[in-house]
């Protein structure tokens, strides 16, 4: 009985661990959009025609990484690391 408290103890400690950095990772996310990305691809990512701006609403790490890699539109945005990448994406799959 003992162990299994513990081990629940434990599993609850990794699991608010993880939503604590995943919140981290989120606000500097919406903190990069904001000042990298919504002046093309709009303040919800939903894209802007006009500019032939696509919606990113959603994209994952990977697929945002290889937009700014291979993109020559993108080329200002190479320097960011993966880190910032990754609080993108988590940042733009929160947005509806």
């Amino acid at each position: 009985m003992k162990q299994m408290c513990l081990g629940i103890a434990a599993v609850t400690i990794l699991c608010m661990s993880a939503s604590m950095v995943h919140s981290k990772d989120k606000a500097s996310g919406e903190k990069t959009f904001k000042a990298k990305c919504a002046g093309c691809h709009g303040a919800d990512a939903a894209g802007k025609p006009a500019m032939k701006s696509p919606s990113i609403k959603g994209k994952s790490a990977d697929e945002i990484q290889k937009i700014v890699s291979t993109s020559p539109k993108h080329s200002g945005l190479k320097s960011l690391s993966a880190d910032k990448v990754q609080g993108v994406a988590a940042y733009l799959a929160t947005l509806k």
